[in-house]
């Protein structure tokens, strides 16, 4: 369908009193040009006139908010590559973790002090070594408990105490007696040994009572030192047992 350029007056009012031309050019159809029947300054072509150009306007301004998202997009990748990334680094973390201590002396002095220690070692195990080998090298001796099969710990460690094995519906129900755990090993120790560590694994298990009673524990046996295993933490430490007992 063949089109034909026109050219279409439209009259605006002005703020003052003379009047105001304005030329459009626009293509038309050949069926549907305005013919000189058809004034310019009707209704039908202002409405037209004022719908055309708020259609422009947004366009406009929807290009232009565009334009701002892809620019305030690409300066925020841009800034996060330059960004930079920090982190802590310590002597430790060339060396590692497991193979400098530099609280060993702290660790000797507190365990030399408190008597009892209530340690937290990270998840993954394996540092609480390093503590252990540093006390046997003091001259200590050690006990490996664990508080989940430990009973009542005043009566296991310093008592006689029963023991029921298990008779598996066939044998007959028996009850052992066995020697104070703690008494057996001190009657044990050679003539140079500077004292026993009762090490007890798996110690939040136990309840407030059992925990005062080992960190009373050293008061009743001097040469004893008790170390209880309380907990997971991001990195090794300790607080002394009364302090976690209640008792200071």
């Amino acid at each position: 369908m063949a089109t034909t350029p026109s050219t279409l007056s439209y009259i605006f009012p002005s703020t003052n009193t003379s009047r105001r031309r304005f030329l459009i050019t626009s293509t038309w159809p050949s069926h549907q040009r305005p013919t000189e029947e058809q004034p310019c300054s009707s209704s039908a072509c202002y409405q037209g006139a004022v719908q055309s150009y708020g259609l422009q306007k947004q366009r406009v301004q929807l290009n232009s908010i565009l334009k701002a998202m892809r620019t305030r997009r690409h300066g925020s990748v841009g800034r996060q590559k330059k960004g930079l990334i920090r982190c802590n680094i310590e002597l430790q973390d060339f060396i590692g973790g497991d193979l400098i201590k530099l609280d060993l002396g702290q660790w000797l002095s507190d365990v030399e002090e408190h008597k009892a220690l209530a340690i937290y070692s990270p998840h993954e195990g394996g540092y609480e070594g390093r503590y252990l080998t540093r006390l046997k090298y003091q001259g200590y001796h050690f006990l490996d408990l664990t508080a989940r099969g430990l009973g009542d710990p005043e009566t296991t460690l310093t008592k006689f105490h029963p023991v029921c094995p298990a008779h598996v519906g066939k044998q007959p129900i028996a009850r052992w007696y066995f020697p104070p755990e703690v008494d057996y090993r001190l009657s044990l120790l050679p003539p140079d040994a500077k004292g026993l560590v009762v090490w007890i694994i798996e110690a939040k298990v136990l309840s407030k009572a059992e925990l005062q009673f080992l960190a009373l524990l050293p008061t009743l046996r001097p040469n004893v030192r008790v170390i209880a295993e309380c907990g997971n933490w991001r990195k090794f430490m300790w607080k002394p047992l009364k302090e976690i007992a209640g008792l200071s």
